[in-house]
C-alpha cells in the first residue's frame, strides 16, 4: 500500500543533514519511506497535512508502565527516591496480570497521542504468586496499540534481609530470573529491521540486585545477542549504597560485573564524574536522560551538555509515571530544553538538539539504525503537529525548534507507526479509550485499596 502526506508545512527530517522541509510530503510504501521532498505522487492513500509540522516519532529510552496506576499519590510527593520506593512497595506487591496489562494500554497509548511511536519498558516487581506473565501482558497491550515495544525483564534480588532496598516478597532467586529472561528473549525478541518487538535484559539497580545477579545477566544477554539495562548515577543515595556495600562507585562496579559497553544503556545517569564520562564514551555505553522524574524526586541535573559534547550516546525519557505523573515526550523534550538552560545557560542543547535526543538519540541508545529520522528507508513512524491553531500563533517560525521552546501542549493531530495510523486527532484508532479507561480506573481502586 502506497500513502502520499503531502502538503506539510514543514518537514523536520532529523536527518544527517538536519534538514527542514517546506512545503513537502512524504511517500510511504508497505511501512517503508520512500521519499520526502516537495514532489507530486500518486498513492493508494493521501493524507493532507496542510498547515501541520511533521516530525519523526519519539523513542521513550526508559519508563516503568506498571507505575501509571501509582501516580499523583499524595503520601509520596515530597520523598526522595529511596524513601519513594521503600513505599510505593508496599501498594506494587499487589500488581497482577490484570494491572499490568491494562496500566500498559494507558501508559503506551498516552505516549502514542503525544508522538511516541517506539517505547521501551523497564519492569521489574514480580510479586511471588501470579507474576509469571507480566511481560507477555505487555506485549499483548502493545499489538493491540500498534506501538513498537521494547520490552525489558527486569528483576531485583537482593531484598532488605541481604542489604538491599525491596522488601523480600518481592525479589526472585538467580535462576527464576535467568530462565524466565531466556524465554522472553526467545519468544520475542526480533533482531530484523523494522521489528515490532525486542527485548532487553534489566536488573533493576545496583541497590536491588546481587553480584552474581549482574555478572550471570551480562554473560546471557551477550550469549543471547540482546542488550543490558539498569539505572545507575541516579541518587546520591544510590552512591553512598555502592561505597558501603562493595567499595566501589556505582560505574566502576558495573564496570567489574561486565556492564560497560554498545549494548548497554544506563537510565539517569546524574553522578559520573569526569572519568567515568569518558569510560562511557571510550566504551560506547549509553544514557537514557530522565529530566522530569530527576526533578521530581530532587535527583539532580545530568551533566548532559557536557555528555553531548563528549559524544556520549544519549537518548531521552520519560522514566516511570510515578516518578514523572504522566507519559509525555513531548513535554519531556521542553522541561529538559527549560532545565538545561537554568542549570548551564549558554551551554546548553537546543530544543532541536533535544529533539535528536529523542529520535535519532534515542534509536542508536536501542540499537536501531532503523528508526528515529524521516529519509528514505527508515521505518514510517512519524507525527504532525497542527499550528493552525489559537496556540501556534507566532510559534511556527522555527519547526525544528517549537517543541523545546514552545512546546505542544495537546494531543498530536496524526501518529504513524510503521505506516499505519494508531492516533487521529487526540483519539487512539486501535482500541477503545473509554472502555480501557474504564477497565483502568477500577483496577487503580482495587490496587490502593
Amino acid at each position: 500500500m502506497r500513502t502520499w502526506i503531502r502538503n506539510a508545512k514543514a518537514i523536520v527530517t532529523v536527518d544527517e543533514e538536519d534538514r527542514v522541509l517546506a512545503d513537502a510530503g512524504i511517500l510511504i510504501e508497505d511501512g517503508i519511506i520512500l521519499q520526502v521532498d516537495g514532489e507530486r505522487y500518486s498513492a493508494d492513500q493521501v493524507i493532507d497535512a496542510e498547515g501541520c509540522i511533521i516530525y519523526p516519532g519519539l523513542i521513550n529510552t526508559h519508563h516503568h508502565l506498571y507505575q501509571t496506576f501509582t501516580r499523583n499519590l499524595p503520601q509520596v510527593q515530597r520523598m526522595e527516591l529511596f524513601p519513594w520506593l521503600k513505599a510505593l512497595y508496599e501498594i506494587w506487591r499487589g500488581l497482577n496480570e490484570a494491572c499490568i496489562y491494562s496500566s500498559s494500554l494507558v501508559g503506551m497509548g498516552e505516549l502514542m497521542k503525544y508522538g511516541c511511536t517506539t517505547c521501551m519498558d523497564h519492569h521489574y516487581v514480580f510479586p511471588k504468586i501470579g507474576s509469571e506473565h507480566f511481560i507477555d501482558q505487555q506485549f499483548l497491550a502493545a499489538d493491540e496499540l500498534g506501538i513498537r515495544f521494547h520490552a525489558t525483564r527486569g528483576s531485583m534480588s537482593r531484598g532488605v534481609s541481604d542489604g538491599g532496598l525491596p522488601p523480600d516478597d518481592l525479589v526472585q532467586n538467580l535462576d527464576t530470573i535467568l530462565k524466565d529472561s531466556e524465554r522472553l528473549v526467545k519468544k520475542y525478541h526480533d533482531p530484523a529491521p523494522f521489528s515490532m518487538h525486542q527485548v532487553a535484559l534489566a536488573p533493576c539497580s545496583p541497590f536491588s540486585v546481587t553480584t552474581e545477579l549482574l555478572k550471570e545477566s551480562a554473560a546471557l544477554a551477550r550469549q543471547l545477542k540482546v542488550r543490558l539495562h539498569t539505572h545507575l548515577c541516579e541518587t546520591k543515595d544510590e552512591e553512598r549504597f555502592c561505597l558501603g556495600m562493595v567499595g566501589m562507585r556505582p560505574l566502576e562496579y558495573m564496570e567489574s560485573c561486565g556492564w560497560v559497553g554498545p549494548d548497554v544503556w544506563f537510565a539517569h545517569g546524574i553522578y559520573f564524574n569526569e572519568e567515568e564520562l569518558r569510560l562511557l564514551v571510550d566504551t560506547g555505553t549509553g544514557v537514557a536522560h530522565c529530566p522530569a522524574s530527576n526533578m521530581k524526586l530532587a535527583s539532580g541535573v545530568c551533566q548532559l551538555p557536557r555528555m553531548l559534547e563528549l559524544g556520549i550516546p544519549t537518548g531521552l525519557a520519560a522514566d516511570g509515571s510515578a516518578s514523572n505523573d504522566c507519559s509525555n515526550l513531548m513535554e519531556e523534550i521542553r522541561l529538559s530544553y527549560l532545565l538545561h538552560r537554568l542549570s548551564s545557560s549558554g551551554k546548553a542543547p537546543t530544543g532541536y538538539e533535544i529533539l535528536k535526543l529523542a529520535t535519532r538519540g534515542s534509536a542508536a541508545v536501542l540499537g536501531r539504525n532503523d528508526i528515529g529520522s524521516l529519509e528514505k528507508g527508515k521505518a514510517a513512524d512519524l507525527f504532525m503537529i497542527d499550528t493552525n491553531l489559537l496556540e501556534c500563533v507566532g510559534a511556527d517560525y522555527d519547526p525544528a525548534n517549537l517543541l523545546g521552546t514552545v512546546g505542544y501542549h495537546r494531543p498530536a493531530k496524526l501518529v504513524m507507526v510503521q505506516g499505519n495510523i494508531v492516533a487521529r486527532d487526540g483519539r487512539l484508532v486501535n482500541i477503545d479509550e473509554e472502555k480501557v479507561s474504564v477497565d483502568a480506573r477500577r483496577l487503580v481502586r482495587q490496587l490502593l485499596t
